[in-house]
């Protein structure tokens, strides 16, 4: 039987959450914001050090950056998990002597799934994966803001670039599993509960990094993910839709309108399992054709489609829940 949690733990639980979401959406604006407004007190200089160390350590980041593994296992991590819960699910055992590129599907809105199993060691990916180091890649644009990039770096994020990629998968060693968030903004604005939908057929830029560093590719499914907000979707072609297309395509990411439990900021409490699949085998190829690219592709395509029917009923879907990909 569960145990029944205490109002202390829930609400220690909710508050590890909410401070997630506040820094997921307003932290880097926070940051961007007290650097310039102490350009324009007495601290100056500690602006201006910020920036110069910005230039001088500008391409750490795509260079493995700094990882700490005392801000991967922060405590607050467990109580983040825990409010879900979050479970990382193994299918097949990963060998460490090989590089991994995982696919992670869905977004959703926070990605909170992926997150939880490969930025922290709440959910004992070390321990599930012996000899493999997690890292998942994230938008370029968030290690450019000063302070925000250190956080970032310390929990062994990286920029989802391909200078950066090329140097876990070349420069780094065996034994490490980069997380590529495929569908992107694009799959962020088509989340929702109750529909299972990725955004995949044109996307094989991560694919083609694959072949060319010799990686094996991964398919990861996290369920739950789109049940943990609701959004208002808007109509392809209305002026809402144009507009968060445009913010997406000039900033990288969309500006989703979504409402959750509490305050309206804190998701529901709906159990989340992140299933690893197994690998899939793919030979290096220093300038793959469109060809390999198409065919490792569509192997691709068909192990995400089987890892999802295969564990969609003991995740709680039914048998007739589908998986669409657009």
């Amino acid at each position: 039987m569960t145990k029944e949690k205490s109002q202390l733990k829930e609400f220690v639980e909710a508050v590890s959450v909410l401070q997630w979401v506040l820094s997921f959406l307003f932290l880097g604006v926070a940051c961007i914001i007290l650097m310039v407004y102490l350009m324009f007190t007495s601290l100056w200089p500690l602006s201006a050090l910020c920036f110069v160390w910005l230039v001088k350590d500008w391409q750490t980041p795509e260079r493995g950056g700094r990882r700490t593994t005392f801000v991967r296992k922060w405590k607050v991590w467990e109580h983040f998990k825990e409010y879900f819960p979050i479970k990382l699910v193994k299918t097949a055992d990963l060998n460490p002597n090989k590089n991994y590129i995982f696919g992670s599907h869905p977004h959703g809105i926070m990605c909170a799934g992926a997150f939880a199993c490969f930025s922290t060691e709440s959910c004992g990916f070390a321990e599930t994966f012996p000899g493999l180091k997690s890292t998942l890649a994230i938008l370029a644009g968030l290690f450019r803001i000063p302070l925000l990039r250190e956080y970032l770096m310390a929990a062994g994020l990286c920029p989802v670039s391909k200078p950066s990629l090329a140097h876990l998968l070349s420069k780094s060693g065996k034994g490490n599993a980069v997380v590529i968030v495929v569908g992107g903004a694009a799959e962020s604005l088509a989340s929702s509960p109750g529909i299972n939908r990725v955004v995949m057929k044109q996307r094989k830029g991560f694919v083609r990094t694959a072949l060319e560093y010799g990686a094996d590719l991964v398919p990861v499914y996290t369920f739950g993910e789109n049940e943990l907000f609701q959004q208002v979707i808007l109509s392809e072609g209305s002026l809402g839709r144009r507009l968060q297309d445009l913010f997406k395509k000039i900033m990288g990411f969309a500006p989703c309108l979504f409402v959750g439990e509490r305050l309206a900021l804190l998701p529901y409490r709906r159990p989340v399992t992140t299933v690893v699949g197994s690998p899939i085998s793919v030979p290096k190829c220093v300038t793959p054709t469109q060809e390999a690219v198409d065919r490792y592709h569509g192997l691709y395509m068909d192990a995400l489609t089987k890892l999802f029917h295969e564990h969609k009923v003991s995740c709680g879907l039914s048998k007739s829940h589908k998986l669409e990909i657009i």
